[in-house]
């Protein structure tokens, strides 16, 4: 196993704290061989992540997106993986999507200030630039203005699912994010289900056209972990993993490759997008 695949991490292109360069240099040094690079909603970081794993091989980049979705009471993201992500119609789906992370931005702010932590939208979008914006920026200017003291803090107490500050954006369903990823000759993977505790929805993702389930995952327990090899076994799906990894001080996983991934993990996605392709 040993860290040298690592199918799940962020850039700056979203909510990671990396340039894409500096993190494949830093996957490099903890010796990744195969990094899958998965903004959400953003591919923006691809080329730039791809050319600098050109200079320092044998690191290869497998390229993805994660797409956040809602469901009554929760989120549930889909990991898309070597989707055809420089077709027109994908990339305007993509700005569709950041263009509502970015007016959630807007709704969030609000919502704190009635509750008494107001926060300027302009100083949460300036995180971004152009790229997705989400919860995790808007956490960044809490700690920044003295509201709460971390990230995590800021999500326990405000911006979880239910909690005070967070608003719905449009709502996209996992099913539809599925079939946009299949569309795209891509292979669609249920990220981190253990988070979102919705696995009831498992069978309508695979008859959807659902792959894969995120297995080998830093907050999955043991038990999890060996629910989600024994499901994906009987239902006939990949197994991935990944350490979902954002920054050196964001999360449970302090490096790519953090988490420890089977090599057959990358050996079976690649066999799934030989079908689709």
């Amino acid at each position: 196993m040993g860290g040298a695949v690592d199918l799940h991490s962020h850039t700056s292109a979203s909510d990671g704290t990396l340039a894409p360069r500096e993190l494949v240099r830093l996957a490099a040094r903890h010796g990744v061989r195969v990094l899958a690079v998965t903004d959400h909603d953003s591919t923006d970081g691809l080329r730039e992540a791809m050319d600098e794993a050109s200079r320092l091989p044998p690191l290869e980049i497998v390229p993805g997106l994660e797409i956040n979705c809602d469901v009554p009471g929760a989120e549930v993201h889909v990991l898309g993986y070597c989707v055809g992500w420089e077709a027109e119609w994908f990339q305007g789906f993509l700005r569709e999507q950041r263009a509502e992370r970015r007016a959630r931005v807007t709704r969030i702010a609000e919502r704190l200030g009635e509750l008494g932590m107001p926060i300027d939208p302009d100083e949460v979008l300036a995180l971004v630039k152009k790229g997705a914006a989400g919860r995790p920026h808007v956490a960044q200017v809490m700690v920044k203005r003295g509201y709460v003291k971390s990230v995590r803090e800021a999500f326990d107490r405000f911006l979880h699912a239910n909690g005070p500050a967070n608003v719905p954006r449009r709502r996209l369903t996992p099913a539809e994010a599925v079939a946009i990823i299949r569309r795209a000759r891509g292979v669609p993977v249920l990220a981190h289900p253990g988070l979102a505790d919705r696995d009831a929805l498992i069978p309508e993702l695979v008859e959807a056209g659902l792959m894969g389930i995120e297995t080998y995952y830093p907050e999955h327990s043991v038990q999890q972990t060996a629910t989600y090899r024994e499901m994906c076994a009987r239902l006939g799906l990949v197994a991935t993993g990944g350490s979902d990894f954002h920054g050196p001080q964001i999360g449970r996983a302090h490096h790519p490759g953090a988490q420890a991934v089977p090599a057959s993990a990358w050996e079976d996605l690649q066999r799934r997008l030989e079908s689709v392709k």
